[in-house]
C-alpha cells in the first residue's frame, strides 16, 4: 500500500489557503469557514430566495444541511423536510441532528426533538412523495415546511421546478463532480428556471475539504479511476467544430475507447451531464456490458452526441412464459421482462429487442437533428443484425413523448407507481424494424391504449393534466355521432352534471385532441382531460358552480 506523509508533494497548502483553514469557524459545529458561511445563509433562508449549495465530494455539504436544520429548529421552526434520490444520501444530515440535539430521537426517516418545550421534527421524504405530502390536512399550502434538497443534480429538472413553485423556502445542494450528478449539468438545466421565477436566488460553493486534506493525491486517483471529473467538451469548442466540420456517425469499439482517456472522458461526461442518475455500474456497462452498442456523433474530433443501447429478450418460449407468470426473473432485460411480467405479454420476452439505455446531445449541438440521426442509424444497424424492434424506457414527460413519437415509437406500458428518484412514472415505448414486428407492436399498443382510461380513472388518478393529454394522443380519432353531439350540446346549454355526460364529452374531446389538422393549442381544452378521464380530479376554478360553468363553456368549444 502506498502512503503519502503529511508535507509530501500534493499536501502542501498555499499560504493564503493555510490562513483560511487555520481560522476557526464562527459556528462551533462547523469544520470549515465556508461550511459555516453556508449554514448562516441556510439558517436565514427567505421566501422565494432559494439557495443553491455546490461542492466537490468530501466538503461537508450534507453535514451543512444538517447543522442548518438544527439552527432553524433552535430559532423556532417546528417542521422541516429534506429529500434526496435515496435516504442514504442524507445520512450525514441525520448524524448532525443526532450529535447537536442529543435529547432527540430518530424513528425511521424522521428525527423528533423537543426545543424550548415544543416539539419539532425533520423528516426525509422520497422525491415521489413530496407533492402528495403537501395535501395533508395539517399542511398550510401558503406556508409549507422548509425544504432542503440534497443531490439535486440527480433529480429531474421538471420535478425540481415543481418544488420551486410549491415551497417558498427551499435550498438545493448538489455535488459538482461525481456520479451524484454534475454541478455543471444542474446549472445548465435549472439555472434558467431559477433566474426566471426566483431572481433573488443565491449560490454558495464549498471548497475546503473535510473528508481529506487539501490536494490529497488519493482524491485525484479516485477521480481518475472512476471518471468522477468527466466533462463534455466546452460549448465554444463544440460550436466551432460544428462550423468547421460536417457531423459524422461512428460505431465505437469499446476496447479502443477504454484506451483513449481523452475521448472516453468527453463521451462519458456528456452522458453524465444529460442524465440525472449515473453510477459506477453505468461506466462498467458502457465498457464491458454484454450486448452493448455505442454510436457517437462527431464534428471533427469533438463528440457532439452519443447513443448507448443494449440487446434484450430473445428468451425461449418456456422461459418467456415463466417470466410472464412471475416464476423467473433473469438479470437485466428491463423492457422485455417488464412487458412480459407486468403487461402479460410473454411474446415480448421471446422477441429480440435493442433498448436505447442512454442518448445525449451536447447542449451546443441540439435542434440540429443529431439525436434523430443517431437513432435512425441504430435502427438500420440493428435490423441488419436480425433484431426486429427498438425499445426505450424513460420518466413520462410530455415533451419526451412528442420526441419519441416523432421517431416512430408507440407506447406499450406505463408504470403504476412513481419512481422514487425521479418522481415520474416509467413509460416504455417500442418501434418495429420489420413487417412482422410492426403487427405485433401494433397489437401491444392497442392493448395499452385499451387499458389506459381505466388506469387514469383509478391508479393514475393524480397524473398532471398535461401528461394525461399527452398519453391520450395515441390512437384512432373517434367520429362523434348524432347522439354524442346532442348530449354535449345539452350539457353546454345548461343541462345536467358533468357525470351525466362524461362518456360523450370524452369522445368529443378525443375527436378534437387527435384531429391531425388541429393547429390551436387551447390550454384550457387540453386540461379538460383531467375531469373527463381522472376520477375526482377537478381542473379549472375552485368553486363547484364556477367549475360547472367553465366546463359548459369548454363543451361549447368542442361542438365548434
Amino acid at each position: 500500500m502506498q502512503h503519502w506523509p503529511v508535507g509530501a508533494a500534493g499536501l502542501t497548502l498555499p499560504a493564503e489557503r493555510q490562513d483560511d483553514v487555520s481560522a476557526p469557524p464562527d459556528d462551533a459545529a462547523c469544520l470549515t469557514q465556508d461550511q459555516a458561511q453556508a449554514v448562516r445563509r441556510l439558517t436565514r433562508l427567505r421566501r422565494r430566495r432559494p439557495v443553491v449549495l455546490t461542492a466537490d465530494r468530501g466538503r461537508g455539504k450534507s453535514a451543512a444541511l444538517g447543522i442548518a436544520a438544527v439552527r432553524r429548529l433552535q430559532a423556532g421552526e417546528r417542521r422541516l423536510w429534506v429529500t434526496a434520490p435515496r435516504p442514504a444520501a442524507v445520512e450525514p444530515l441525520f448524524e448532525r441532528l443526532a450529535a447537536l440535539l442529543p435529547e432527540g430521537r430518530r424513528e425511521g426517516n424522521t428525527f423528533y426533538a423537543g426545543i424550548d418545550g415544543a416539539g419539532a421534527e425533520v423528516r426525509f421524504l422520497a422525491p415521489d412523495a413530496l407533492l402528495e405530502a403537501l395535501q395533508a390536512p395539517d399542511v398550510d399550502l401558503s406556508s409549507p415546511p422548509t425544504l432542503f434538497v440534497d443531490e439535486a443534480a440527480a433529480i429531474p429538472s421538471p420535478l425540481l421546478s415543481r418544488w420551486l413553485s410549491a415551497f417558498p423556502r427551499i435550498a438545493f445542494a448538489t455535488t459538482v463532480h461525481g456520479y451524484e450528478g454534475t454541478g455543471r449539468g444542474f446549472a445548465l438545466r435549472f439555472r434558467e428556471r431559477l433566474e426566471r421565477d426566483t431572481p433573488g436566488w443565491r449560490e454558495l460553493r464549498l471548497a475546503q475539504p473535510v473528508r481529506w486534506a487539501e490536494g490529497d493525491p488519493l482524491e485525484a486517483v479516485t477521480r481518475d479511476l472512476l471518471l468522477l471529473d468527466a466533462e463534455p467538451d466546452e460549448r465554444p469548442q463544440v460550436t466551432q467544430a460544428l462550423a468547421d466540420h460536417d457531423v459524422r456517425l461512428v460505431v465505437l469499439d469499446r476496447d479502443t475507447l477504454a484506451d483513449d482517456d481523452v475521448r472516453l472522458n468527453a463521451l462519458f461526461g456528456l452522458l453524465v451531464q444529460a442524465h440525472y442518475r449515473t453510477t459506477p455500474a453505468d461506466l462498467r456497462q458502457l465498457l464491458d456490458g454484454p450486448g452493448t452498442h455505442l454510436l457517437a456523433a462527431y464534428a471533427g474530433g469533438v463528440c457532439v452526441g452519443i447513443c448507448q443501447a443494449s440487446e434484450e429478450g430473445g428468451f425461449p418460449a418456456g422461459l418467456a412464459q415463466a417470466i410472464a407468470l412471475g416464476q423467473r426473473r433473469p438479470r437485466g432485460h428491463l423492457l422485455a421482462q417488464s412487458l412480459a411480467a407486468h403487461a402479460g405479454q410473454a411474446e415480448a420476452a421471446e422477441a429480440g429487442w435493442c433498448r436505447i439505455t442512454r442518448i445525449a446531445v451536447h447542449p451546443a449541438a441540439r435542434r440540429l437533428g443529431i439525436g434523430r440521426q443517431l437513432i435512425e442509424s441504430l435502427a438500420k444497424r440493428m435490423a441488419s443484425q436480425g433484431i426486429d424492434r427498438l425499445g426505450v424506457s424513460f420518466g413520462a414527460e410530455a415533451s419526451l413523448l412528442v420526441f419519441w413519437r416523432s421517431l416512430g415509437f408507440v407506447s406499450l406500458r406505463l408504470g403504476l407507481s412513481r419512481e422514487a428518484a425521479s418522481g415520474e412514472h416509467a413509460l416504455m415505448m417500442g418501434r418495429a424494424l420489420t413487417t412482422q414486428s410492426r403487427a405485433e407492436l401494433a397489437r401491444l399498443g392497442r392493448d395499452y391504449r385499451d387499458l389506459l382510461p381505466s388506469l387514469l380513472a383509478f391508479e393514475l388518478g393524480r397524473l398532471e393534466p398535461e401528461l394525461v393529454a399527452a398519453l391520450l394522443w395515441e390512437g384512432e380519432r373517434p367520429v362523434p355521432d348524432a347522439t354524442t353531439r346532442a348530449r354535449v350540446a345539452w350539457f353546454a346549454r345548461g343541462g345536467g352534471e358533468l357525470a351525466a355526460v362524461r362518456p360523450w364529452l370524452a369522445t368529443a374531446w378525443l375527436a378534437w385532441w387527435r384531429d391531425p389538422e388541429r393547429t390551436d393549442a387551447d390550454v384550457e381544452l387540453t386540461a379538460f382531460a383531467a375531469p373527463l378521464f381522472q376520477a375526482g380530479t377537478h381542473a379549472g376554478p375552485a368553486g363547484r358552480k364556477e367549475r360547472l360553468a367553465h366546463w359548459r363553456t369548454l363543451a361549447e368549444r368542442l361542438l365548434a
